[in-house]
Formats: structure tokens, sequence, C-alpha cells
């Protein structure tokens, strides 16, 4: 099993920043691939990047140039960089880690929330106000 656990969430104002960071423990060895997901009320869960164990990073077409994925000193740790935020960013943000590198690709994103070899956070809360 691998515990994810996020932390960073917070309210601000449009075109504010935030850092959201994602701190992984147990059977860490099996994972190569970690992202960040989000889901808004009312809507699906979406991908917003990932970043796989060679540290080849995919990020949200739509959230590019505002978005980054890093590590944070281990591989097991995730950052998630967020600046020029909009009102339409709000939402629950989740860790993930996977143990199959397909979740990398934006391709399978769609499939990740139902797939039983992959580790969800309990998520962290963005609000952003106009």
């Amino acid at each position: 099993q691998v515990q994810l656990v996020e932390s960073g969430g917070g309210s601000v104002q449009a075109g504010g920043s935030l850092r959201l960071s994602c701190a992984s423990s147990g059977y860490t060895d099996s994972i190569t691939c970690m992202g960040w997901f989000r889901q808004a009320p009312g809507k699906e869960r979406e991908g917003v990047g990932t970043i796989a164990r060679d540290g080849t990073t995919t990020i949200n077409y739509f959230m590019k140039g505002r978005f980054n994925i890093s590590r944070h000193n281990t591989e097991n740790s995730l950052i998630l960089q967020m600046v020029s935020l909009e009102p339409e960013d709000t939402g629950m943000y989740y860790c993930m880690a996977a143990k199959d590198r397909k979740f990398c690709y934006s391709a399978w994103w769609e499939l990740a929330a139902g797939h039983d070899s992959v580790y969800w956070g309990q998520g962290t809360q963005v609000t952003v106000s106009s």
C-alpha cells in the first residue's frame, strides 16, 4: 500500500498563487508515476499533470504556463506550483500515485480514478475568488 497526504490548499484571490505538496509513504518503490488531479463541484475528476520516475512531466494543455509539477527533495514528494489562479481552478486537488507508468500519459487520465493500481490522497481544497 501507498499513503498520500496533500497539503497547501487554501483560499486566494484571482491572480494569486498556491503551492501544493504531496508526501508519500509505504511501498513507494512500486510507484512509477505521480501526479495531481482535481475535481470541481459537479464535475468529473480531471488530470492536472503527472511526473514519471524518470522526471518526464506532462501538464494538462489548458493549464500549461500556469501550473508546474516537480519533485521535492526525494522521488516520493510531489509539488504543484500554481500561478495566475482563476476562479475556474477552484476544486479539490488530489495527489495520485500509480504503479503503471501509462497513467503518466494524458490519454489514460480518465481511467485513473477507477483503477486498482492507482492510489489517491484525501485531497486538499483550493478556492479562488474573483
